[in-house]
């Protein structure tokens, strides 16, 4: 296996690790009260906190990357994480667990961070994609296999199992990054910042129809459990298999995205994956104004949904890492933080509305992929691909 791939399946293996400060923990968190104190509502703050520092850890790493080289950044948060886990597993109070958790997910989100970086550094744009594709589907994966792998855990050995084999995980990937020395430095600008790339309307198409997209479907994703259950009479499964068909369809479409690059261009691909994902949002939306309940139709019109953000995810994400000219730690981060942000803010707007069914989540959903397609529409695309072959690696 080539080299570059093999530092590839090491990158995937450390970017899961912050996953799984979400997802392989997210099965003991109401266990928690039990053992520790405290009520379910301050159990809930356990996974809070890890994401509310996690945001913070990206805006760090995107700073710290022009001055701390890429591979001492990346295995350091690595081992970092390590630590912090087996504390979480020792601890014994519901307080110093939140705390130790938020800590946590500021140390983290490094690998989130570089890992678009890196896969620059390492491949040309038709690899990249491929790449960044294969990153996609195997992160895809985590939310769906990795709670079931944390149920697994808890029957096991208990909650703290959960953590100490996350620990174990990210000491094992730190130390083949660190013996294979496969972590390549990340592009830098010293002069590069935050606002620079805010106030650049060629970064911000890419990056915020990106996160757009992507947060639309969360947003969607994140509501449908409680109108499937509460609203439309049907139960757990159907959501599952909703989830099942929307994965599925999305890892198919990431990993030939890297083809229809090859053979019509970046930007149409792009164009094609946003257009489609917002065609189903729209059917989504008339369906459920439509009085529709069926988990069926809902399912199938959540396929374009998917197959439009496997499309466009893996080019339109090394597209925003090629228009931060350079700053590549700091592009990767908004991205990132784009996507969270817009999650929690649709989140948050539906909440109130969602025992009124799938019309409300169904529109907000609709209102981000309909904006991301302004972005496309009226922000101006990149001319020319700055550090399209760094380090082409074939």
């Amino acid at each position: 296996m080539n080299r570059a791939w093999i530092t590839l399946g090491l990158v995937v293996g450390g970017t899961i690790v912050g996953l799984m400060g979400t997802d392989l923990v997210l099965p003991a968190v109401p266990h928690l009260p039990e053992v520790l104190g405290g009520d379910p509502a301050r159990a809930q703050l356990v996974l809070a906190a890890y994401v509310g520092g996690s945001c913070l850890g990206l805006l760090g790493f995107g700073a710290l990357g022009d001055r701390v080289s890429t591979a001492r950044l990346f295995i350091g948060s690595l081992l970092a994480t390590a630590v912090l886990s087996l504390a979480c597993a020792l601890t014994t109070s519901i307080e110093a667990l939140i705390l130790l958790r938020a800590v946590q997910g500021v140390v983290a989100a490094a690998p989130a961070v570089f890992a678009p970086g890196v896969v620059k550094a390492m491949f040309d744009e038709t690899r990249a994609v491929r790449a960044i594709g294969f990153l996609a589907s195997i992160e895809s994966l985590a939310p769906a296999m990795a709670p079931l792998a944390g149920a697994g855990l808890l029957a096991l050995g208990g909650w703290t199992l959960n953590f100490e084999v996350m620990a174990a995980v990210a000491v094992v990937v730190a130390a083949l990054l660190a013996v294979t020395g496969g972590v390549p430095q990340v592009s830098r600008r010293g002069q590069g910042s935050f606002a620079s790339l805010l106030r650049d309307p060629v970064f911000l198409r890419y990056a915020v129809s990106q996160a757009l997209v992507l947060g639309g479907l969360l947003v969607f994703v994140f509501g449908m459990p409680t109108v499937f259950v509460r609203v439309n009479g049907g139960s757990l499964a159907d959501f599952i298999v909703m989830q099942v068909c929307g994965i599925t369809t999305f890892i198919v479409a990431a990993n030939v995205s890297s083809g229809l690059v090859a053979r019509i261009g970046a930007e149409r691909v792009i164009g094609i994956g946003t257009w489609l994902a917002a065609t189903g949002a729209l059917g989504q939306f008339a369906y459920a104004l439509s009085g529709g309940t069926s988990a069926g139709v809902i399912t199938a019109l959540f396929v374009p949904v998917n197959t439009g953000l496997g499309l466009r995810g893996p080019p339109g994400f090394f597209r925003a890492i090629l228009a931060s000219h350079g700053d590549d730690a700091r592009g990767s981060a908004l991205v990132i933080l784009f996507v969270l942000a817009s999650a929690a803010l649709g989140t948050a707007l539906v909440s109130p509305w969602i025992e009124r069914g799938t019309v409300p989540v169904a529109g907000a959903a609709l209102a981000f992929h309909l904006v991301s397609v302004l972005c496309l529409i009226l922000l101006p695309k990149l001319e020319r691909d700055d550090g399209l072959s760094p380090l082409s690696a074939s």
